[in-house]
């Protein structure tokens, strides 16, 4: 990148410098926006059915009854958990991401499979550079010379591995219409204990996905 910088081929860094500073953004945006927090229970009367079903979720099964969250004394509708770190219910939870310091929930979801996104394109980009200034050889020297640009080498690797299954995995679930949470207790939410199918949301992979991007 320096050296495209200093034959003033500016694209290639410019662009870089841009999808870093998208990356920062989208984990600002992230990080500060409400995920889906549930509000009391006089408010949500007042938004009514439309807006408590975003992405086309089913309603609750008869025989599955909303019950009051026993921490914030909302009614919590399907899909939602209270987060303890957050002392709030989320609407269709995910996972609480020590990442960005907030619940993923049914508003910034998507957001964050963008920021994963973006940022696993720079920790490729990040690391082609790293790998392109490494020119290996076997010397006590060398390695005094190149012990910083490796170790970062080295990081990007671990970071780029994280990401990328953290990306995969998401959109893996997406696909299927399920959460993370739904995903590792299956066995202990009363919705999906007590229906006849293994994952009564899902509606085909097309659109499982058209639903949530869209």
């Amino acid at each position: 990148l320096r050296e495209q910088a200093g034959r003033g081929e500016l694209l290639q860094p410019l662009l870089f410098v841009l999808l870093v500073l998208c990356s920062v953004l989208l984990l600002l945006a992230v990080s500060l926006m409400d995920p889906g927090f549930v509000r009391p229970e006089e408010e949500e009367e007042e938004a009514g059915e439309a807006g408590g079903q975003g992405l086309g979720i089913p309603q609750a099964p008869g025989a599955v009854k909303l019950r009051r969250c026993g921490y914030c004394l909302v009614k919590q509708p399907m899909r939602a958990r209270h987060c303890q770190l957050c002392q709030r219910c989320v609407r269709r939870y995910d996972h609480h991401c020590p990442w960005i310091e907030n619940c993923v929930g049914e508003r910034n979801h998507p957001l964050f499979i963008a920021y994963l996104s973006v940022q696993l394109v720079v920790l490729l980009w990040g690391g082609h550079v790293a790998w392109s200034g490494l020119d290996f050889q076997q010397s006590w020297e060398w390695l005094q010379h190149n012990i910083l640009l490796l170790m970062s080498f080295l990081l990007i690797v671990i970071f780029t591995t994280v990401v990328l299954l953290l990306l995969v995995s998401h959109l893996y679930l997406i696909s299927c219409n399920t959460t993370t949470w739904e995903f590792m207790s299956h066995h202990r939410i009363s919705y999906l204990r007590h229906s006849e199918l293994e994952n009564p949301f899902d509606q085909g992979i097309i659109l499982n996905l058209w639903r949530f991007f869209c």
